[in-house]
Parts: C-alpha cells; sequence; structure tokens
C-alpha cells in the first residue's frame, strides 16, 4: 500500500490533517460548526514530561480557552467528547485529588452544551498507591449543543448478558426479550464484564504502547466515533498524542485532524499513521480485558448465543 498523504494545513478535503504545534493555532484554520466529533484526553496537570504543572486555576483558564474555540467549531449535530483522570493538587495541607470531569464541566455547561452521558472507563491495571485506594477508572463527558445530534447506537451494540433469551408469558411469550442486535453498551461497566468500556489501559506490554506516558487504547475513541458520526465526518483530536484518534478515525471511514505541540510525539503520531496505512501498525482486538475461564457460569451463558 502507498505512502497516505499527511496534510500539515487544514483543508476540508483532506483525509488526515496533522499539525504540528498549538491546538489554538490550528482551531484557527478550520470554518465554524465545521467539526462533526471533537474527542480527545487533554494533559491532566500531573506535571507529565510533556506538560508544566500550574496552578488549578491557570489549569482551568487554559482549558476553558480550548474548549470554548472547540464549541465554535462544532457542527449543530456534533458531540464533543472530552476523556479525564484526576490532577493532584499538593498544597499545604498535603495532596488532594482533584476530579478534573467536575471541575471542567463548568466550562462546557457556561458554552450552553448538554451533557449526555459521564462515561466509565474501567481498566485493571495501572500504578499502586500507598495512602489512598488505587485509580482503577477515569470518565469521558460526552456533550451536544441541542437533542438534535447524531447518535448511532447499533453501531456499538455488544453482546447481551443473556443472550438467546425469551419473555415466558404476556404478549411477547416466545419472542426474544432483548435486541436481537445486541445490547446498549450503556456508560458504566458490569459484572459480566463483557461490555467494552471495560479495557485496559495503554501501559508496559500492551501491544499498542509507545513512549508516550498517557496513551488511550484505540478502541475506546473508536467506539466514541462509531457511535457519534456517520463515514466521511471530520473527527477533531486537539491534543493528539502518540495519534490513537486519527487512527481510530480513518481505521472506520472518517477524515481526520489532530495538533501536537511535542515534536516526539508528533513523530510518533505520524508514524504509527503510515504503519496503519500499511497494515503494520499493532491494534488490539476489542475484547474484555479478562476472560473467564472455560466451564464458569459466564462461558456457558455465552456458548448458547
Amino acid at each position: 500500500m502507498t505512502s497516505l498523504k499527511i496534510y500539515k494545513r487544514y483543508k476540508s478535503t483532506n483525509r488526515v490533517t496533522l499539525y504540528s504545534g498549538d491546538c489554538i493555532a490550528l482551531l484557527k484554520q478550520i470554518p465554524d460548526q465545521h467539526l462533526n466529533l471533537i474527542v480527545t484526553s487533554p494533559p491532566y496537570n500531573i506535571g507529565k514530561e510533556y506538560e508544566k504543572q500550574s496552578s488549578i486555576q491557570e489549569y482551568i483558564t487554559f482549558q476553558e480557552k480550548v474548549i470554548s474555540l472547540c464549541v465554535k467549531k462544532l457542527h449543530p449535530k456534533g458531540s464533543i467528547c472530552w476523556q479525564v483522570g484526576n490532577s493532584i493538587n499538593k498544597g499545604k495541607k498535603g495532596q488532594e485529588v482533584v476530579p478534573l470531569d467536575i471541575v471542567l464541566y463548568e466550562i462546557f455547561k457556561k458554552n450552553q452544551l448538554l451533557l449526555k452521558n459521564r462515561i466509565i472507563w474501567h481498566f485493571r491495571h495501572g500504578l499502586h498507591a500507598k495512602h489512598r485506594f488505587s485509580g482503577r477508572y477515569e470518565t469521558v463527558m460526552w456533550f451536544t449543543k441541542s437533542d438534535d445530534y447524531i447518535f448511532n447506537l447499533d453501531n456499538v451494540r455488544v453482546r447481551q448478558k443473556y443472550p438467546g433469551k425469551k419473555a415466558y408469558k404476556g404478549p411477547k411469550k416466545g419472542q426474544y426479550s432483548g435486541n436481537i442486535k445486541g445490547k446498549n453498551p450503556s456508560d458504566f461497566w458490569d459484572d459480566l464484564q463483557y461490555d467494552v468500556w471495560d479495557m485496559p489501559n495503554v501501559k508496559a506490554n500492551h501491544i499498542e504502547k509507545t513512549s508516550h506516558p498517557c496513551q488511550y487504547p484505540i478502541s475506546l475513541v473508536e467506539r466514541l466515533i462509531n457511535a457519534t458520526t456517520n463515514k466521511g465526518d471530520i473527527v477533531f483530536d486537539p491534543f493528539l498524542g502518540a495519534g490513537t484518534t486519527i487512527i481510530a478515525a480513518i481505521k472506520n471511514g472518517r477524515r481526520a485532524v489532530g495538533s501536537e505541540l511535542n515534536a516526539e510525539y508528533y513523530e510518533i503520531a505520524k508514524e504509527r499513521i503510515q504503519k496503519f496505512n500499511k497494515g503494520d501498525l499493532p491494534i488490539r482486538e476489542d475484547k474484555p480485558t479478562y476472560e473467564p475461564a472455560p466451564g464458569t457460569a459466564i462461558t456457558m451463558r455465552l456458548e448458547t448465543e
């Protein structure tokens, strides 16, 4: 397969635009009400190598500037998905966890957006805390401009908890009790472990791992793209990192735009995009983190499909 053309300056006809620099400069190139989905995982203000830790108020001011400009560029039927974890505030009394989704929510409300879901992304592995419980989840805030927005539920359904189950009484006796296409994945991980919001974070031996310290998995952003956009739509990531959003977008027939300030990560993103285009990029299959051992009750239920 030939090399994929990656454009540095934005045009709506570009399949991929990868901008090396500040996201605000790129956003100013994009027409208003033009982007169908804005999905990102911004810096968490925890002092990672790619960010300068600032006061929480300085961080909020910066995020407000970016978010407000993103809203201006968002199509009336588009969505914004802002994936965040926690920041750590080191005050005079000691360390305090600052939940960024709660802090940033007011910025989105100020821009008159509607929160459709606060999605829980659960993962099983990470750093082990010594003085508090170890963090094992982050959140995705999904916002729209109104109640008239794209939502393709059938694109992202997952297997039923009890596949093949039928009503045993009433007017629908003998009919399937759930949607035969699968169940709504919901906004939270449940005890079946087959809702694919339960995805491992990209650490250690994960096949998608690069040198970027805070990657999210392709499968996470892929679900958001498939649910909230149609083929040919434009997906934008203002804090692109290792290029995951662009890969998920072009993998599913969307146009992709992203900006990355760090020169090292920009090159990683560009290399990963070309590897994907050639079919050489390792991608973890969208599957549960944990597969129950054969013979368990869960496995026996699933074998009835």
